[in-house]
């Protein structure tokens, strides 16, 4: 019975063993499914389900049918055409971080958001070319790409010129590792396991993303000062690339460096208005348009190319590539790279559909998300283009210029498709560090993520140095090496909590009947004879030594030794009884005959074993308390602990090695008299636990959530 008063309860009810509970509440008999049974259920057949199938995997069958036309059209047109313009510099931005020519941009741009139109879940992400993804293929291009020596002695009786062979055979690179990481994304989607994405965390996300940003930035440099920076892709290739751009800094194109600061600083100019009066502003500045047309025709009107040998986008082939298979020989090399570049796609497109969900709430399935950008990335990399994602900041104008649905992403579409087959000549003059500029000014946000150290250091301590590891991580072994690095790194500090848990002993709060840490608190009190600890992870085999080693030191004593120790004083006691020179006084046991010695070397070094045994003391005519003084100064350790209380509310499990551990110290506390309670353990949890050291007069009580050996 519970009665409030107040702000009080006041608790009364019977004490129960395991047993009496058990038997006046009964369990209700409850089917677990096996395999068999999911199997079962997985292959049946019938109208709904196969309704349900055909709606999860063609999600534009249930929204478009309710898309109202007169409230949302105009905002989805209007949302579209902004997008689809961001969407083409930004294609064309990051198709340099590919290294490929910038029309192949363009396609990136596209075919992601014709295929996620039927099959995506999202309502507001604009689907398409992602700085990250696209540094990560780079990177993989780089490496495969013969170096400029080879290229030239292998196509010297070649009919075609150097670069534009080598710009193909970057293409296929890209194309191929684009077309892997997809059929990547579909088979974890079709297999329903994109829940390995679990496994990176929001620090190691952050982490990388911002690392990603710093390379996106010193790989633009070249652009900007227009340098011949050879590539580099193994472990510390940032660095080596910093060294190629300072040696040869004095080689700097003025024109590009000054185009490209001016451009810079007005792009984030304009951002930053955008962003602090996002809420007065109708739509945000088109910043990237503006600057993109006045560079373009500044660039045509003052002939940048001849004059000032700027580097320019170039000649913009019209129309669509024809689709191409993919080279296998690229498949073998670059498994390891497109896993990657899959996990890291779907996890950030799946982060910012998340957000949108929750924002404007509905429904986003995560292994429908994966066949999507599957099929996108299997159909861009049919079709010439490269790895697709969302980027944050295309998605924001999608959503914030008033996109309702994927009808402003397919409208997007049609922007990127009207340049392609129409106008994309007009863009031939662009100078390459516009774009690179461009390209720069989309990184504001990675780059803020720095702020996130401080915020992690006061929240927790290890998902700061996740963070930190992680950027150290993918800027110093690369994107693909410090991605694996990193994942092993945040499940290693998993394993590392485990190993070592933050064990405490719980005292009373002020006789409030309230249990916390006792090192927290000044005024605690704690019951004579009873000491609480606490264990807050499982208990394993990595961790049963350190469990063991903290609750001795939590108790003051080693039950073994204690135990031990009464044993050695037991048999030099039965000796002395047996030659009748023991008396029992009310002030205890003491000897008649002070000149009797016995060896402790001999009680040392023999049995052993057998000083490790329950003290019995039934052939002794009188009790033994072990507390009070023995004859002839025989030195037992005394202690006051009778009653030990182990809160397991938080272990989850217990293996077969920590079982045995936790058997053996349990008994040792019992054998010198300390009563051990469990607290908080799970039935089923420890059911097995409790089969294996309960023996003999042993027993396990149960009050309430209270388990006592």
């Amino acid at each position: 019975m519970i009665e409030p008063i107040g702000n009080q309860y006041i608790v009364a009810r019977p004490v129960y063993s395991a047993n009496a509970f058990g038997e006046e509440h009964k369990k209700k008999q409850r089917h677990h499914k096996t395999f068999l049974d999911h199997l079962k259920v997985c292959c049946s057949c019938s109208t709904q389900k196969a309704k349900r199938i055909a709606l999860s995997l063609f999600p534009i069958a249930s929204w478009l049918p309710a898309y109202r036309i007169k409230e949302w059209l105009l905002s989805d047109i209007v949302s579209g055409i902004s997008t689809g313009l961001v969407a083409v510099l930004q294609g064309l931005a990051f198709a340099l971080l590919v290294t490929i020519p910038p029309s192949y941009g363009l396609y990136a741009a596209f075919f992601p958001v014709i295929i996620y139109f039927f099959l995506g879940t999202s309502k507001h992400i604009s689907v398409g070319p992602f700085p990250v993804l696209s540094m990560m293929v780079g990177a993989v291009v780089v490496r495969l790409t013969p170096s400029e020596s080879t290229a030239a002695l292998e196509l010297s009786n070649s009919s075609m010129s150097n670069d534009s062979s080598a710009d193909e055979y970057k293409v296929m690179v890209a194309a191929t590792v684009t077309i892997l990481s997809g059929i990547i994304q579909l088979l974890m989607g079709v297999l329903q396991i994109g829940f390995v994405v679990i496994y990176l965390s929001e620090s190691l996300i952050s982490g990388f993303t911002t690392a990603a940003a710093v390379h996106v930035l010193v790989s633009q440099l070249k652009f900007m000062l227009q340098l011949n920076v050879p590539a580099h892709t193994d472990p510390f290739s940032i660095f080596k690339v910093l060294n190629s751009i300072f040696t040869q800094i004095e080689k700097t194109n003025i024109a590009d460096l000054v185009t490209s600061l001016i451009i810079l600083l007005i792009v984030f100019v304009v951002k930053e208005i955008n962003q602090r009066y996002k809420a007065k502003l109708p739509v945000p500045i088109p910043i990237e348009l503006i600057m993109t047309v006045i560079a373009t025709g500044v660039s045509y009107g003052f002939d940048f190319k001849n004059r000032f040998e700027v580097a320019v986008v170039g000649e913009m082939k019209r129309g669509f590539q024809s689709p191409s298979a993919p080279d296998m020989q690229i498949f073998q090399e670059t498994i390891g790279d497109s896993f990657g570049i899959a996990i890291v796609g779907f996890v950030v497109a799946f982060s910012v559909a998340s957000v949108y969900s929750l924002k404007y709430d509905y429904p986003i399935d995560g292994n429908q998300e994966l066949i999507a950008l599957g099929l996108s990335n299997i159909f861009s990399g049919s079709f010439k283009g490269f790895a697709a994602s969302t980027a944050l900041s295309r998605s924001g104008v999608q959503e914030s210029t008033g996109g309702k649905t994927q009808i402003a992403g397919l409208l997007s579409a049609i922007i990127v498709l009207i340049v392609i087959v129409s106008i994309g000549f007009l863009l031939e003059p662009l100078q390459k560090s516009v774009l690179a500029a461009l390209a720069l000014g989309n990184l504001k946000g990675m780059l803020m993520q720095f702020t996130e150290i401080r915020r992690l250091w006061q929240k927790d301590k290890y998902d700061c140095l996740i963070w930190i590891m992680t950027f150290i991580f993918a800027i110093v072994l690369g994107l693909g090496l410090g991605l694996a690095a990193s994942v092993a790194f945040q499940l290693l500090t998993i394993v590392f909590r485990t190993q070592f848990p933050k064990c405490s002993t719980l005292a009373n709060v002020g006789r409030s009947n309230v249990y916390k840490n006792k090192k927290d608190y000044s005024d605690m009190y704690e019951p004579e004879g009873v000491k609480i600890f606490r264990c807050p992870s499982p208990i394993y085999f990595a961790n049963i030594h350190f469990f063991k080693q903290k609750l001795i030191d939590a108790v003051g004593f080693n039950p073994l030794r204690i135990l031990r120790k009464r044993n050695k004083a037991l048999k030099k006691i039965r000796k002395l009884q047996k030659k009748g020179l023991l008396q029992v006084t009310p002030k205890g046991i003491i000897c008649t005959n002070d000149g009797f010695k016995d060896s402790d070397e001999e009680l040392d070094n023999n049995q052993i074993e057998g000083l490790d045994q329950p003290i019995n003391t039934t052939d002794l005519p009188f009790e033994i308390d072990w507390n009070a003084d023995l004859p002839l100064n025989t030195m037992v350790p005394k202690i006051s602990l009778h009653s030990l209380i182990l809160d397991f509310s938080a272990v989850s499990f217990l293996d077969i090695s920590s079982m045995r551990g936790l058997k053996t110290l349990l008994q040792e506390f019992i054998r010198i008299n300390v009563d051990v309670y469990i607290v908080g353990s799970d039935g089923k949890l420890f059911g097995f636990f409790v089969l294996t050291i309960t023996s003999g007069s042993w027993r396990t009580v149960k009050v309430d959530s209270l388990s006592k050996v």
